[in-house]
Formats: C-alpha cells, structure tokens, sequence
C-alpha cells in the first residue's frame, strides 16, 4: 500500500477504491471506445489499467452513465502516475497536431502482377 494513500485519495475525490480490491477507479467514461483510449494511453506511458463496464455500456449505451459508466482502473501503487497522465491526457499533451503525417497504408496487391 502507498504510504499516505488516504491522505492522497482525500486530496483526489475523483478518484474511488473498487470494495474488496487493491484497485481504484481512475476515470470513467461514457463509451467503451473513450475508456479503452484513456487505458491505451495509460498503459503507453508505464500505468497497468484495466476496464470495467465495456460490455454494459455496449448493451445499455443510453442508460450507461446511470449505471456507473465504463470505469477505467489501476492498482494503489500507480494512482500517482495515473493522474499525471490523465492530466497530461486531458490537456491534450498525447493529441496530434491536425497537420501531422501519421502514413497511409498503401494497396500493394493492385501492382503485384507486374
């Protein structure tokens, strides 16, 4: 456990402990797609996570927030860099810039009878 942990989750109300685990819910999302960005993004950058409600929110897409959302989770000893990252996230630190090249996959099976 992290030393300090209530003094640290008293200072981040949004962030709550899931009863019965070491895990804690980091974020929580609307759609199942926003939560499993934010988890890539979290994973990326050296923050295990894993998501909860994906399937729920893909059942019950208009009732989905009123049952919890699809929660994003990490483990007590990342809650620290989770938030800087989802920080860093929400400012639009990882966002690319509309200019950037990101590559096209070409079609290579049009010319392999040449």
């Amino acid at each position: 456990m992290m030393p300090g942990l209530a003094a640290w989750l008293d200072a981040h109300p949004d962030v709550t402990a899931v009863p019965g685990t070491d895990l804690y819910v980091v974020a929580t999302r609307p759609r199942a797609t926003d939560a499993a960005m934010v988890q890539g993004c979290l994973v990326a950058n050296g923050v295990p996570a894993a998501v909860d409600g994906a399937n729920l929110a893909q059942a019950y897409a208009g009732a989905v927030m009123a049952l919890g959302g699809v929660r994003v989770m990490v483990a007590a000893p990342y809650l620290q860099q989770a938030v800087e990252v989802l920080a860093a996230y929400e400012r639009g630190d990882f966002a690319l810039d509309d200019g950037v090249d990101v590559g096209v996959e070409s079609d290579t099976s049009a010319n392999s009878s040449r």
